[in-house]
């Protein structure tokens, strides 16, 4: 797993626009910017849906308030999932949906988790790191089964 320090790693996923979705260069994305990340196993499950992005989408303009210039979230699923899923939750265009559907980028952060015993696939961890420039400041990865760490509240305390 990549730690603070470490650059964020150059890899062609998809972001969800309103358009549909595009291709995308996180690494060029987070440049020269302030950026909070939260990862998550998948769109429309439980504690993703009823928690972890609506807690973001409800905080977004006191997270900004600190000085962040960008909020993505990203998941192991496709890009027409991840705009729907944003749509569904006042999120399109708020906040940046990051589709990597092959876990590509999630691989080359290294928080990717197999989840195929749950018929699930490749997945990503549930997370929360914190980007300046394009240098990773902090990582939290959450317990199995948990939100606590990577929360929106928890969030709060990463740009103090």
């Amino acid at each position: 797993m990549l730690n603070a320090g470490d650059k964020v790693p150059s890899v062609t996923i998809k972001q969800a626009t309103a358009e549909g979705p595009k291709d995308v260069d996180p690494a060029a994305l987070f440049a020269g910017k302030k950026v909070v990340m939260f990862s998550l196993p998948g769109a429309f499950t439980p504690t993703c849906s009823n928690q972890h992005l609506p807690g973001y989408v409800a905080r977004l303009d006191e997270i900004k308030a600190r000085g962040v210039d960008l909020v993505a979230c990203l998941s192991v699923n496709d890009g027409w999932v991840m705009k729907a899923w944003a749509e569904a939750h006042g999120a399109l265009g708020k906040i940046v949906m990051l589709a990597d559907g092959n876990a590509e980028f999630s691989k080359a952060l290294g928080i990717e988790v197999d989840l195929t015993k749950a018929l699930m696939g490749e997945r990503c961890r549930r997370g929360l790191i914190t980007f300046e420039d394009g240098v990773i400041k902090t990582v939290a990865m959450e317990a199995p089964g948990k939100l606590e760490v990577s929360s929106a509240d928890a969030c709060m305390t990463s740009f103090a």
